[in-house]
C-alpha cells in the first residue's frame, strides 16, 4: 500500500513493509494489551492498522500527514465505520480530552520525536496502562537501560518510575521502506501497580535532570543549586548520576527535601 504516498523525510517516516514483523507486533499487542480502547499513532498508510483494526475494532488512528489521513479514509474507513482518524500532530494534542478511559497506545513512532512521545505518555500514565511501541534501536536502549550502563539517562529513569520496560524484538532496515540507517526495536511498556509518587516529584525531576546534564560530575557538582554544601559533602555526593539506581533517586530527593525544609526552620 505504502508505494501510493511516498515516505517524507520532514515526518520522519519509514514504513514498515515486512508482514511477519507487522505480524509479530500485532500479536504483541494482543497479548499485552489491557484495555479495548486502543490508539495508533503515526499509522502511516495502515500497514499495522489493517491487523489492528480486526482486534480492536474502535481503533483510533492519530496522523499528522494529510495525505496519509486520506489514504486511511479511503481504504480501512470505508470498511470500519468505527475507526476514528484523528489528523493532528500527537505531541500537540490534549490528550485528557482523548484519554476518557485507559488506553493502549502502539504505534512505529517517527524516530525524530519518540522521546518526546514518551514523556507525553508519562504525563498520562494514569490513563495508559501499555504501550507498544517501536524506536531506534539505541532510544529502545536508553529506555530500558539500568543504573551503572553509558545509556541510562533521564528518560530511562522517568519511564521506569512509571513503567517496566521490555525489548521485545529487533527489526531490521530492510523491513522498512525506505530503509532507516539504523536497525529499530519494538519495546512494551506495562505500567507498574500501585504507583506511589510520596516524595516531591517536582525536586525528583530537578535533581536527575540536573545529575545528568552534568553526568561526568560528581552529585556534590552537579546538585550545588538545590542544597547546602554541607550536605553535599557526604560521601554519596561523590557519586556519579550514572551509578544511581531509581530509588536512589528517590531517597535522595527525600533527603534534599528534608534538608531544605531544616534550612526553611533555622
Amino acid at each position: 500500500m505504502s508505494k501510493f504516498v511516498t515516505a517524507l523525510k520532514s515526518y520522519g517516516q519509514h514504513f514498515l513493509t515486512d508482514k511477519s514483523v507487522l505480524e509479530a507486533i500485532s500479536s504483541i499487542v494482543d497479548e499485552h494489551k489491557t484495555t479495548e480502547d486502543l490508539i495508533e499513532i503515526g499509522p502511516g498508510t495502515g500497514a499495522l492498522t489493517n491487523l489492528l483494526i480486526q482486534k480492536f475494532p474502535n481503533l483510533t488512528a492519530v496522523e499528522v500527514d494529510k495525505r496519509c489521513v486520506d489514504f486511511l479514509n479511503q481504504n480501512i474507513k470505508v470498511k470500519h465505520p468505527n475507526f476514528n482518524i484523528i489528523e493532528a500532530d500527537f505531541l500537540k494534542l490534549d490528550l485528557k480530552n482523548i484519554l476518557t478511559q485507559p488506553t493502549t497506545i502502539v504505534g512505529n513512532f517517527p524516530y525524530n520525536i519518540s522521546s518526546q512521545i514518551i514523556f507525553k505518555v508519562l504525563d498520562n500514565y494514569q490513563q495508559v496502562p501499555v504501550v507498544v511501541g517501536m524506536f531506534q534501536k539505541e532510544m529502545a536502549e536508553r529506555i530500558a537501560s539500568t543504573h551503572g550502563k553509558k545509556s541510562y539517562g533521564v528518560i530511562s529513569i522517568f519511564t521506569q518510575l512509571f513503567y517496566d520496560v521490555t525489548i521485545a524484538l529487533d527489526i531490521a532496515p530492510k523491513s522498512f521502506s525506505p530503509p532507516p540507517k539504523v536497525m529499530s526495536s519494538v519495546i512494551i511498556l506495562k505500567r507498574k501497580e500501585n504507583i506511589q509518587l510520596d516524595f516531591d516529584f517536582s525536586l525528583f525531576k530537578s535533581v536527575v535532570k540536573m545529575g545528568f546534564n552534568q553526568r561526568r560530575k560528581m552529585l556534590r557538582n552537579a546538585l550545588s543549586s538545590v542544597t547546602t554544601k554541607e550536605f553535599l559533602q557526604q560521601d554519596f555526593f561523590s557519586k556519579r548520576a550514572e551509578q544511581l539506581s531509581i530509588q536512589d533517586f528517590i531517597s535522595l530527593t527525600k533527603e534534599i527535601e528534608q534538608n531544605q525544609q531544616k534550612e526553611k526552620n533555622l
